[in-house]
């Protein structure tokens, strides 16, 4: 056994020093242009000038994030197929839904984590609520009145605005839209009292004065805005809800081939153009790590969500 184990690992080492020899497709299952995209496409750009071989990008939107997802778990083991993807897809559609045709745990290899991105809590700068607790003691008056939108059921901003609710002891009416651009304007016309949004698209309206931070959903504050609170320092114990952005490949893919990738992934990130435009305008925190420390953050999140999941009473539509 021990012989075999062996030579598996000498096979391993040898394929990963000549890998890759033809071009890589990077898989995001959103619609082109949005974060995980943008991301996608800046580390791939990097890959391809430091390995000498093409990482292309390719979108398979659709069954939130659920088909390109699926499409990677089901593709050859080889490390010519990766998934650059957020959490959702990994630690929230298998606990939400029903049947989810991946197992995100046993079809898919941890490569590397390459970025955190949080929300901000805002409401329209003319709303009567001056503060949080003016938000809270106004839905705790009208329960369920107070409407707020998300990208969708089971979006990041929406397990946000459940974990405020629950943090708070008071309901809201959820109203999920296709994306967070018809969300804002929603919230920028009226139609919401409040939204979870991303620091990314929240910052421009916060500048010009059309919008009021009230906090931040990370443990720590955001670069981009450095004047707002985070939930906990707001009073509000325990509440953390951030998002991740990794890659995975194919569950069987060479050990070796990870480690490489994970190693050229992880100075892609920390390059300086790369922090410029995926921290400092992109609004994410860079975070790297190895392949088991991924692994571990999505077992942990798989088990932080489904007691969310259960505890709100959220429901796949």
């Amino acid at each position: 056994m021990k012989i075999v184990l062996a030579v598996l690992a000498l096979a391993s080492s040898a394929w990963a020093q000549d890998y890759p020899t033809k071009p890589v497709r990077v898989i995001v299952p959103y619609v082109a242009g949005g974060n995980a995209d943008i991301w996608a496409r800046v580390l791939s750009a990097k890959l391809t000038d430091s390995m000498k071989e093409a990482f292309v990008v390719e979108t398979k939107p659709g069954a939130n994030g659920g088909i390109g997802t699926d499409f990677v778990a089901k593709s050859a083991p080889d490390g010519y197929t990766l998934l650059a993807v957020a959490s959702g897809p990994i630690v929230v559609n298998p606990v939400l839904y029903s049947k989810v045709t991946y197992d995100p745990v046993k079809d898919l290899a941890p490569v590397a984590q390459c970025a955190v991105y949080q929300y901000v809590l805002v409401t329209r700068s003319d709303a009567p609520y001056k503060t949080i607790n003016d938000l809270v003691a106004a839905a705790k008056a009208n329960p369920g009145g107070l409407a707020y939108g998300s990208t969708g059921i089971g979006g990041g901003n929406h397990l946000a605005a459940e974990l405020f609710g629950l943090t708070t002891g008071t309901h809201f009416n959820h109203i999920p839209y296709k994306g967070s651009a018809p969300a804002l304007a929603d919230l920028l016309g009226g139609q919401l009292a409040f939204m979870f949004d991303t620091v990314l698209t929240s910052v421009p309206h916060i500048r010009s004065g059309r919008l009021r931070a009230f906090a931040v959903s990370s443990t720590k504050r955001a670069p981009s805005l450095p004047e707002v609170p985070t939930m906990q320092e707001g009073g509000f114990r325990g509440f953390e809800m951030s998002q991740w952005q990794g890659v995975l490949a194919p569950a069987g893919t060479p050990a070796g081939v990870i480690k490489k990738l994970n190693a050229e992934m992880g100075k892609a990130m920390h390059a300086p153009d790369v922090h410029e435009r995926i921290a400092v305008q992109g609004g994410n925190d860079i975070v790297t790590g190895t392949p088991e420390e991924f692994g571990a953050l999505i077992r942990a999140d798989l088990e932080r969500y489904g007691r969310l999941i259960r505890e709100a009473k959220i429901k796949a539509e």
